[in-house]
Order: structure tokens, then C-alpha cells, then sequence
């Protein structure tokens, strides 16, 4: 179906006319020629107006080049056959904790000693690209939250913004709560039935300003389901303090992080090595996607460059005309092939003839 994205454009059609009626004459500059027979030249003027072209043939060229201009920018395009969208799936947020503690390296993966948060790039990263028909975005907290990547069908640009993540970038404390009430914020405008926020720490909240069991009530009323992950080694039975200066383990808040998960119809999950983490993703990849309204799409073909390219070949045709009236081999043209009336050679001759006797 053929259409215009703005059809309004064509109300600007009468433009130029009203210009030319409501400007004012555009002085020359040159003193005005003053002469005595001047009704002759009127006369004379409008006799010469009676035999011309009428004017909306000599206007037609700019008629025709204005309109192709105005049909240009009035956007016509083809729309095509709506087609289906598939639109199953969820809204996915992951908010990661980057505060310093994440930085502790007593996580086990593939035989190799690494910190709790390169342990989560690994997992995460691969869950996240793997969610094909989910919105995913992510979420770093420290001190406070911050939107990192928005909800999007863009998985591989997320998981880059999550690999670039570094310790600090956030804050030193532990906004558990803040991360929650932004991840509510983003979730609240889309289907109920497919919020999900995936919360990993590793520490206790002591920092923001909204109480993690406060953000979790809101979200349940948001239908908003959370699912925790607690992240870090079990406790040492002698409470030894890390080379960071903090027991890297004693201070993971389980009771709040499995109280958060119960109040919003989610899970909370215990990571304590590299293994438990794959499990825990394979458990997440077993969540059943909700099947949202479906939407439908049409294709569209623009096709503004067809009125644009016919007002370009106006243009250049109205100048080629211009320059070949004028030309200079035009003129010498018709001085070669002038030839005097036969009227006038015996006349010449008959001068030339007196001109001799004399």
C-alpha cells in the first residue's frame, strides 16, 4: 500500500504565490529611465502580452519541480503485509554487585583460582547471550546503582558492558536495596507476567537508602520476581581475616537475600564455587519463558529518492535549455546561413553599375 508518512507537507503547495503577493517588489537599484511616449510602450507592452505563451505555461517547468520537491519530503513509502513478531520471552534485569569485596579470589573455576566477580562474568555472560526472545539489562551496584545497559534484544553489547566491569566503579559499600527499587523502576512498564531480576552479592546491605525487605515488598506488588545469588566460599572456622583486610565470607546477609526471594515468588541460590555457579545457571535457563501479546509488523520501502531524482532531472534539462538559447555557436550559426532577400541584389547591382560610369 502505497502512502505518505506526512501528508501535511502539501499545505506548503500554495507557498511561493503567497510570497510573491505579500513581499514587496525587489528594487533594482538603478534610476528610474524617464521617457515622453510612454503610453506608446504600455500599448505596445500589452499587445505583446495578448500573442505571448499564457503564463501558466511558461510556469509549468516550476510547478512541476516545486511539487516533486514537496512529494519528496512528504515521505511516500511502501508499507507491505503486516508480519508476525515473535514476542515470547522475558524482561530479564541482572544487577551484579562490584563493591570491593567482589574482588576476593577464592572461587574455583575450571582449576583456576579467580575472583568472585570474574566467576560471575563468566556465568552471566553466557546465560545472558544465551537468552534468545528475552529483553536483558544490567544493573551494578556499589554504594549505589547504576543502569548500565538498558532492557534490550541486544544480548552480545550486554555482555561486553558486564566484561568491562571493574571493582569500585560503583562505590565500596553494598546498595542491596537501591539495586532492587532501579531494577523495579525498569521492570514496572513491562508484561507482569515476565519481570525477572537476578540479584548477586556477596555481602550484607550497608549502604543506599531504601531497606532491601522494603524494595522487596514493592516488587512483589510490581510482580516483580527476584531470584539471589549468594556468592563467596563458606566461612573459615577461624574467622581469618583476607590479605583485603575484611573476612571475605562472614559477611553474606543469607537470611535477607532467601527472605527477598520468598517475598517476590522467586529462589535464592548459594555459590560457593565455580561448579555451583554452573548449576545455578543451568537451574535459570529452566525458567519457562511467558508468552507475551504478539505484535506484528509491516515492512517499509521509502521511496523519496524517485520524486528527487525526477525534480534534479527538471532542473538540469530547465539549465541545458538556459545555456544552449544563448550560445555563442547558436549565433554564428545564423550568421553563416543568413542569406539577403532576393529583392535586394538587383538594387546593388544597378549602384554598382553608376558608381563605374562615374
Amino acid at each position: 500500500m502505497f502512502e505518505f508518512a506526512w501528508p501535511w507537507i502539501f499545505l506548503l503547495a500554495p507557498l511561493p504565490w503567497v510570497m510573491r503577493a505579500v513581499l514587496p517588489v525587489a528594487d533594482s537599484g538603478e534610476p528610474a529611465l524617464k521617457v515622453t511616449f510612454l503610453d506608446e510602450l504600455e500599448g505596445l507592452a500589452r499587445r505583446r502580452a495578448r500573442i505571448s505563451l499564457p503564463s501558466w505555461r511558461q510556469q509549468a517547468p516550476f510547478i512541476l519541480l516545486w511539487l516533486l520537491l514537496l512529494a519528496a519530503a512528504a515521505r511516500p513509502q511502501w508499507l507491505g503485509q503486516p508480519l508476525p513478531i515473535a514476542a515470547s520471552g522475558r524482561d530479564l534485569l541482572v544487577a551484579v554487585d562490584v563493591s570491593g569485596s567482589m574482588d576476593y579470589p577464592d572461587m574455583h573455576w575450571d582449576d583456576e583460582d579467580v575472583s568472585r566477580l570474574t566467576a560471575v562474568k563468566r556465568l552471566l555472560g553466557d546465560f545472558l547471550e544465551n537468552r534468545k526472545g528475552d529483553r536483558v539489562g544490567l544493573i551494578l551496584f556499589g554504594s549505589q546503582a547504576y543502569l548500565q545497559a538498558p532492557l534490550t534484544f541486544d544480548r552480545h553489547t550486554v555482555r561486553i558492558w558486564l566484561d568491562e566491569a571493574r571493582i569500585g566503579i560503583a562505590g565500596k559499600n553494598t546498595a542491596i536495596g537501591d539495586a532492587i527499587g532501579l531494577g523495579l523502576k525498569r521492570l514496572r512498564l513491562r508484561p507482569a507476567q515476565s519481570r525477572v531480576l537476578i540479584l548477586v552479592t556477596d555481602g550484607a546491605n550497608n549502604g543506599g537508602e531504601i531497606h532491601p525487605l522494603t524494595a522487596a515488598k514493592l516488587a512483589a506488588e510490581e510482580h516483580v520476581k527476584v531470584y539471589t545469588i549468594g556468592i563467596g566460599a563458606d566461612p573459615s572456622e577461624d574467622g581469618a581475616v583476607g590479605m583485603l583486610g575484611i573476612n571475605a565470607t562472614m559477611d553474606l546477609d543469607e537470611a535477607s537475600l532467601t527472605e527477598i526471594a520468598r517475598m517476590t515468588g522467586g529462589q535464592y541460590f548459594r555459590a560457593r564455587d565455580g561448579n555451583e555457579l554452573k548449576a545455578i545457571g543451568a537451574a535459570l535457563d529452566r525458567l519457562e519463558p511467558v508468552t507475551q501479546q504478539p505484535t506484528q509488523a509491516r515492512p517499509v520501502q521509502a521511496l523519496y529518492s524517485w520524486p528527487l531524482a525526477g525534480a534534479l532531472l527538471i532542473s538540469l534539462l530547465w539549465v541545458v535549455r538556459e545555456q544552449w538559447s544563448g550560445a555563442p555557436w547558436q549565433r554564428l550559426l545564423q550568421r553563416r546561413t543568413y542569406l539577403p532577400p532576393t529583392s535586394d541584389w538587383r538594387e546593388r547591382l544597378k549602384r554598382l553599375r553608376l558608381r563605374r560610369r562615374r
